[in-house]
């Protein structure tokens, strides 16, 4: 663990070493190119390479990338009664936040003859990535594929790695299934990435690439933006608690260390004015950890992601997150409404001391794709807007034409575009 002070002088400057981070590495940038660009050249045949390559998955064709009907059901059946009964739950969670998210059109007058206003159409085909890493994130299904349902998208289609002998994770083609996605594609990395953007023969090209990923499949996404929309450029989860006195040490350990098994470079960290809390927090991670089972991801986690920071005030724990814009915030005090008018950047917040962060993981009803390493400074989490063109509209009568044209003409001439001028000069000259 980590130990900080925002009274040490230098404070900024350590806080920065261990939480300024990026997506991916140069070496994972140029790799994710050279996959692109064969895909784009190659089509399936660069993908049957890729699947080889980097996933061991040796398929006869490409009429094998798809996942067949048959597993989709067999991926539902593997679900219990009472994981059924949570995946629609969750389901149900998640689409009734997206659909209050739905912007609605709007007109407006605000001179005479002149109305204006804005439309908004859902996307046709989008692609969903679920990464089928360390763990099956069963949650990132239905916090992807809902939002793009309640928006309205006629076609979801996902892209999840294969297992060791090819197929997807039932789990996850469970909550497909569940979900309404009837598409699906056994690739994974930079390659599923390519795929979607740029499509195949076998596989057709998408307007939008929304989910999270390891590195490569981060650059990836980077790299084929603006031939495809993404949803943001995220990289490794971090959650960042902001404490006080009512704090339960149990509660704000179980709360880093679930952060940490995730593993991956994963931050973790306590602000908090408290000493004595940071000392009780300490214990009960140390007497927890034993407990849990991904020991490997959580000692390294705890050694270098996990950071306990002793500040003056939650006020200023506050600043300090603000600061750190990370993916979750929990303010687990005596009044977190007060203490989140301090904090201007996180993902998302989560209030009080029953409001752990695992809530918005899977239950609680906003997606939990959201943007990390302070790039919640400038982007948002994944919502059912982000599935929607927004196109504004404009209706001129002749008279407000006849009333603005003087002004348009008198722009043209700064700018010197004539035949901009010409272009609302000649309609009052008939």
């Amino acid at each position: 663990m980590i130990f900080l002070n925002t009274s040490d002088k230098d404070f900024n400057t350590q806080l920065a070493r261990y939480t300024t981070r990026h997506a991916y590495t140069e070496d994972m940038e140029k790799t994710a190119a050279k996959i692109i660009q064969d895909v784009k050249t190659r089509g399936d045949e660069a993908i049957l390479d890729c699947l080889k390559k980097y996933d061991n998955v040796v398929l006869k064709d490409a009429s094998e990338f798809e996942v067949t009907p048959n597993e989709f059901k067999e991926g539902a059946n593997t679900l219990n009664t009472s994981e059924r009964r949570a995946v629609r739950a969750a389901i149900d969670s998640v689409y009734h936040f997206a659909r209050e998210e739905i912007p609605d059109d709007w007109i407006y007058k605000p001179r005479i003859g002149v109305k204006l206003g804005e439309r908004f159409t859902p996307m046709e085909r989008v692609a969903i990535y679920i990464p089928g890493g360390t763990a099956p994130l069963v949650s990132t299904v239905i916090h992807t594929a809902m939002l793009a349902k309640a928006a309205g998208v006629k076609e979801v289609v996902a892209f999840s790695p294969p297992q060791a002998d090819g197929s997807v994770n039932p789990y996850i083609l469970g909550a497909l299934r569940l979900s309404g996605v009837t598409e699906c594609y056994r690739l994974g990395g930079a390659y599923a990435i390519a795929a979607a953007a740029y499509g195949t023969k076998t596989i057709r090209k998408v307007e939008k690439i929304v989910g999270p990923g390891n590195g490569w499949v981060t650059a990836a996404k980077k790299l084929v933006y603006g031939d495809v929309a993404i949803d943001m450029v995220a990289g490794p989860s971090e959650v960042m608690i902001i404490a006080d006195k009512t704090a339960r040490p149990k509660w704000v350990a179980a709360d880093l260390l679930s952060q940490l098994e995730h593993g991956g470079g994963n931050l973790a960290i306590l602000a908090t004015p408290s000493a004595d809390l940071i000392k009780q927090v300490e214990a009960e991670i140390n007497i927890q950890v034993e407990n849990l089972s991904r020991q490997k991801l959580l000692q390294e986690g705890l050694a270098s992601g996990c950071i306990l920071i002793q500040t003056q005030s939650v006020e200023e724990a506050g600043g300090v997150a603000t600061s750190i814009a990370p993916e979750h915030v929990e303010i687990q005090c005596e009044d977190p409404e007060a203490v989140m008018e301090y904090v201007t950047a996180a993902g998302a917040v989560f209030l009080g001391h029953y409001t752990p962060e695992v809530v918005g993981d899977f239950m609680a009803g906003p997606s939990h794709v959201l943007p990390t390493a302070g790039s919640a400074r400038y982007f948002s989490g994944l919502s059912a807007q982000s599935f929607f063109r927004r196109m504004s509209f404009v209706r001129y009568s002749d008279r407000a034409l006849s009333r603005e044209c003087p002004m348009i003409e008198s722009i043209a001439k700064m700018e010197g575009l004539d035949a901009h001028k010409n272009s609302a000069r000649i309609r009052l000259e008939d």
